[in-house]
């Protein structure tokens, strides 16, 4: 990695942690268009199960006739992130009461992943991203992070919606917002 891009990325993650917007550092991929489909992706995970969190792969056609939260953060066990973590766990009910998942996306590993959702008592899947290739499809990846950006996609697959920059605390609820919003509106 040069110097440019280590600074960058550095820059990045810390904005990450902060939670301030950073649609300057558009390097990360481009982001994908609201009303048209969702970037397919198939990555390795942990999946929750009565027995625990088992690695299992996940892809968008999974959640075909549900609406998905798909969310991409910096790393598994930081302030921000867990935050971050916590407020879809403490939310889950009222997504699956809407008829949507919640699906977490990072860099880090699925053994750390394992360790996250056991600590924080996850139980909605979080997705291995180690090379960026399903956040660079989401505009959502800086080497060697992802970007805390949050996409609504619909039944159909279709997006509907995108946070860019997210603020952890109080972002579940936001999504909730418009989640009944866009139901609503039909």
């Amino acid at each position: 990695m040069n110097r440019r891009d280590l600074l960058l990325s550095v820059g990045a993650a810390a904005l990450g942690l902060l939670g301030l917007p950073r649609q300057a550092f558009s390097m990360g991929g481009t982001l994908p268009e609201l009303n048209l489909p969702a970037p397919p992706f198939t990555l390795p995970g942990v999946v929750p199960s009565p027995d625990g969190a088992i690695e299992a792969e996940r892809s968008l056609s999974d959640f075909q006739g549900q609406w998905l939260v798909l969310y991409f953060y910096p790393r598994d066990f930081t302030e921000g992130c867990t935050i971050e973590a916590k407020g879809f766990q403490r939310d889950l009910e009222r997504f699956h009461a809407l008829n949507a998942e919640v699906v977490g996306i990072s860099a880090d590993d699925t053994d750390s992943h394992k360790e996250f959702c056991g600590s924080e008592a996850l139980s909605y899947p979080l997705l291995s991203d180690p090379g960026g290739q399903t956040s660079k499809l989401y505009g959502s990846w800086i080497p060697p992070f992802s970007q805390r950006h949050t996409f609504l996609i619909d039944p159909e697959g279709v997006l509907r919606e995108t946070w860019l920059g997210v603020r952890p605390l109080g972002h579940s609820q936001e999504i909730l917002k418009r989640l009944g919003e866009l139901q609503a509106a039909g």
